[in-house]
């Protein structure tokens, strides 16, 4: 039996053991946040509109070479394996986007400017994505040089997100074939939206009949349309979310007459819908041409609402830490994959798309900790 003088040898052995290694990963972790920093500054003062991020994709390319990561592209969008794949493993998709929504009025800072007051990090772009795509890239950078993981990564930088645009994630998830996990990277505090609402553009023509507007003749198509409005302000559909709630549906534009004494024989809406994921986006659309008494044409059918099982393994290490989960209303590309998938990130959703848009750099040195304590170890099943 060991004496008391071996015992605490052994304790304070496992002390020291432990805390080199706990140096050792705060030292690891502090370069992966100041070549974050650096690389999201050089992006906020890199304009990338959405369907113009050439130059930005460029900056993404010139890190990823300064590190030895070969990677490849297709368009704006850029991704990257991890050094030590294998084929047998499941695959882990890591991704964000490089693009922006153009700047709104009110910017008291130049928002192609990356200003630092005092910890936070002020520009176009900073929240939304480009701290959680930094800290993503942080985080495969951290296990890339790895040969034991349970899992492949993929990092991928991609484009057009804020336009739902044909040449960012929709193009590549036909060239990224095997994916079984994807942790999308927009502004969520941190915080795991296990489920996002969905969107269709609906574009809606009512048809009267034109006729003198001085004489009782010919059918106005406003009046039929505020009919059909009141039906979609009257509607309910009958599967709730518990996350995301009921599906939305918003008249956001409307159209009609070109003269003054003419009655209108046509008259356009734009019925906005976000959806949840009790509906596929046939099922609402089907159900709302039953609905109303008019034309109705999508714009688009592919941005599906989206959502993972409570019971998936990250679900499971999410929660066992304490860290909320809950369904966001907002948007991202999510819904063009046909996996199951996440979003989570550093950053505030509420600071987006809005004037003097910042994150704060300790939002983004916290993230790249947590991203990588959540897949440390992680099993997939």
């Amino acid at each position: 039996m060991p004496d008391e003088d071996d015992l605490m040898f052994r304790l304070d052995f496992s002390v020291n053991v432990y805390n080199l290694v706990e140096n050792q990963f705060r030292m690891i972790i502090e370069q992966l946040f100041i070549d974050s920093i650096s690389l999201l500054k050089q992006l906020i003062e890199t304009p990338s509109l959405s369907g113009r991020e050439h130059e930005a994709a460029e900056k993404i390319r010139n890190f990823l070479t300064a590190r030895g990561i070969a990677f490849k592209t297709l368009k704006n969008n850029t991704w990257c394996f991890n050094k030590h794949w294998n084929d047998s493993l499941p695959v882990i998709l890591l991704n964000s986007h490089i693009d922006t929504v153009k700047p709104v009025d009110g910017w008291m800072y130049d928002p192609f400017k990356a200003t630092d007051d005092n910890g936070k990090l002020i520009g176009l772009g900073s929240n939304d994505a480009g701290a959680p795509l930094v800290s993503l890239m942080a985080v495969f950078l951290y296990f890339n040089e790895k040969d034991d993981l349970p899992f492949n990564l993929v990092f991928a930088a991609t484009a057009e997100e804020e336009s739902s645009g044909k040449n960012g994630m929709e193009s590549l998830v036909k060239v990224l074939d095997r994916v079984n996990f994807a942790i999308v990277g927009e502004p969520t505090k941190m915080e795991l939206a296990v489920a996002e609402k969905g969107l269709l553009v609906l574009d809606c023509t009512v048809h009267g009949k034109a006729g003198h507007a001085a004489r009782n003749e010919g059918i106005n198509s406003i009046y039929l349309a505020i009919e059909e409005i009141n039906r979609i302000i009257d509607y309910r559909f009958a599967r709730v979310s518990k996350l995301l709630g009921e599906v939305k549906m918003t008249v956001t534009q409307i159209n009609a007459g070109f003269q003054h004494n003419v009655i209108p024989d046509i008259c356009k809406f734009v019925l906005d819908v976000r959806t949840n994921e009790c509906y596929t986006n046939d099922e609402i659309i089907d159900e709302i041409t039953k609905l109303l008494n008019c034309d109705v044409k999508p714009r688009s059918r592919r941005l599906n609402s989206s959502g993972i099982t409570t019971n998936h393994p990250f679900v499971q290490k999410v929660k066992s830490m304490g860290i909320n989960c809950y369904g966001s209303p907002t948007l991202s590309d999510q819904s063009l994959m046909n996996y199951q998938s996440v979003k989570m990130g550093p950053g505030d959703s509420a600071r987006s798309h809005t004037a003097n848009e910042y994150v704060l750099m300790s939002e983004i040195e916290h993230g790249i900790e947590l991203y990588i304590k959540l897949l440390e170890g992680l099993v997939l099943e």
